[in-house]
């Protein structure tokens, strides 16, 4: 949504954008592999599918029912994708949904793509972390 253009100065706490949400369908899983080790074919597919590589870890974001067996896993995560494309200027995006959530003591992991971001929470706290987002005057569709 081209929209999401609308900048912040991140002046008073709480002050943050409010974002258009979509929850992404499918249970997700946070993996971590060696750092020299190949991304197995099996996590490429439909959905999110977010693969960082560091000089320490190979780090994938995948539909838990692609997670590689040799992988440590994180498993049931919910998905919510702030709609996009987001524009390169627009600031406290990111920040603003971590701070909402870690006020509720929900814990996220973010993984972003050039056009927008992506909040992952536990399954457990899923409920919670719409509602915490939308009482915080976010749109979830």
């Amino acid at each position: 949504m081209s929209g999401n253009t609308e900048q912040h100065s991140g002046s008073a706490a709480g002050d943050w954008p409010k974002m258009e949400l979509e929850l992404v369908d499918g249970v997700y899983a946070i993996c971590r592999m060696d750092a020299h080790a190949p991304v197995p074919d099996t996590v490429y597919g439909p959905g999110l599918v977010s693969i960082t590589r560091t000089a320490d870890e190979l780090s994938i974001v995948c539909p838990q029912y692609r997670a590689p067996s040799e992988a440590v896993v994180q498993s049931s995560w919910a998905c919510i994708q702030v709609k996009g494309p987001l524009d390169f200027g627009l600031t406290g995006v990111l920040a603003g949904l971590a701070d909402q959530l870690a006020r509720a003591g929900i814990s996220i992991f973010a993984t972003s793509t050039f056009d927008t971001d992506y909040v992952l929470v536990r399954c457990a706290d899923l409920e919670r972390a719409l509602a915490v987002l939308s009482d915080a005057g976010h749109f979830v569709v």
